[in-house]
């Protein structure tokens, strides 16, 4: 029976990095044009929530770089080096995104200047 629980843990430990490998790869595109028609408003609201998603992959990126993997799991540390990357990479396109955000939101909002 304790041969089995240990079994699992490998798979489970490798199924739970490539699921989060999965749910992280799922963005939006950086389409500045679109800010433009927004109000200031929504420029704020949007703002606020890519401050958040930055924050929370930043999160979830320091979970996945702390995670100890077993020295035995196959490829387990370069599903975590992955992972880790892939939150950086979407943490970058957050920050762009905000970017454009903010230029958009001094063109059009005078009182957030």
């Amino acid at each position: 029976m304790k041969l089995t629980s240990t079994a699992a843990l490998p798979f489970s430990l490798a199924a739970m990095l490539l699921l989060a490998a999965g749910c992280s790869s799922t963005g939006r595109s950086l389409d500045p044009a679109k800010y433009d028609k927004m109000t200031c408003t929504e420029l704020n609201s949007a703002l606020g929530d890519t401050a958040s998603d930055i924050s929370q992959t930043a999160i979830t990126r320091g979970k996945v770089a702390n995670t100890s993997v077993p020295r035995w799991l196959l490829g387990g540390s370069t599903v975590k080096t992955a992972v880790a990357n892939r939150e950086t990479a979407r943490i970058e396109r957050l920050q762009q995104q905000q970017l454009a955000i903010v230029a958009a939101r001094k063109r059009q909002c005078p009182s957030s200047q």
